[in-house]
């Protein structure tokens, strides 16, 4: 008989931080309102990010358990996937697959409760899921890739319920940083089963860590570039003014960050973003340091003024 424990665990809520995504746009809307002084709508956008936010946590963790279902048999052969709650004996098949329905049907609610448009990019989202466990995540590439698309849609999400215009440099950031770590869980799975001696092989036919190197190589130079040259843009410096060469200065640490995540898919630790923060004091250091002086560049006013003596206008 399952426990409730064992159903928490099924729904991974330390995978949630990966649904932060869908905060971006309000978090930039805020800070633009904050700039221009119109902060009134301030109340109801926060909570309609913050209910976009848990109907995206709801549908995720659904379709963790609909897909740990799905692959128990495979999982039971990796080193670290076969303790899974389905993997492992302590939920079933039946019971999994029927609560991660619920789920899903949680996250409709929570959605239709915001705006039909937000329900549309759950419903979007859960086919795009129903895409990938029916047969995409078994191309290489195009499992990550989807992966990826599921990540930026996220990201779009959080600005309609918001009601704001959708950044396209905001989506591609998300994209392009989504194929990275997408790729780093591809490397950590295949390198902690080699250390075990396990038999186990990734859905996708990839061809070893050469291919992989690449592909985590190829992404993580974009998604730097992608972030500098968002930072550097027309639209940043239209929304922001002098502080987006603040946003630039940041740079270091997005690379940082990266080479972190780099370094532990080659060791082939937890990709979980919430393991790397407990157990990397590096990218505890790199991502708190990041959102800390975010919030100083976008926020406190003689940080403008001063970037706007120091540097050169646009």
């Amino acid at each position: 008989m399952p426990s409730p424990r064992d159903f928490i665990r099924l729904m991974r809520p330390g995978d949630w931080t990966k649904n932060s995504f869908v905060l971006l746009a309000f978090i930039f809307w805020l800070a633009n309102a904050v700039r221009t002084q119109q902060t009134e709508a301030a109340g109801a956008k926060a909570t309609a990010a913050a209910l976009a936010f848990a109907a995206f946590c709801l549908v995720a963790s659904g379709f963790y358990a609909i897909n740990d279902a799905i692959d128990a048999e495979k999982d039971r052969s990796h080193p670290v996937k076969c303790g899974r709650p389905v993997a492992s004996g302590s939920v079933s098949v039946g019971a999994a697959i029927g609560f991660g329905v619920l789920l899903v049907a949680a996250a409709v609610g929570v959605a239709l409760s915001v705006s039909h448009a937000l329900l549309a990019a759950i419903a979007l989202y859960a086919v795009l899921q129903v895409a990938y466990n029916g047969g995409l995540k078994r191309v290489a590439v195009v499992d990550v890739l989807t992966i990826a698309t599921g990540f930026a849609l996220r990201a779009a999400a959080g600005a309609v319920a918001i009601e704001v215009q959708i950044s396209p440099w905001l989506v591609l950031c998300v994209f392009f940083l989504c194929l990275f770590l997408g790729w780093t869980k591809r490397m950590c799975d295949l390198v902690s089963a080699e250390r075990a001696g396990s038999a186990w092989k990734c859905s996708a036919d990839y061809r070893g860590r050469d291919e992989l190197q690449w592909l985590l190589g190829v992404s993580a130079v974009v998604t730097v570039l992608m972030y500098l040259s968002y930072t550097l843009s027309a639209h940043t410096w239209q929304l922001y003014g002098p502080r987006a060469y603040g946003l630039a200065m940041l740079t270091p640490l997005v690379l940082l960050a990266i080479h972190r995540f780099w370094r532990r898919a080659n060791d082939g630790s937890s990709d979980s973003p919430l393991d790397a923060l407990r157990s990397d004091r590096i990218v505890l250091a790199s991502i708190v340091l990041f959102f800390a002086l975010l919030g100083v560049v976008l926020f406190v006013p003689a940080v403008a003024e001063a970037l706007n003596r120091v540097f050169l206008p646009q």
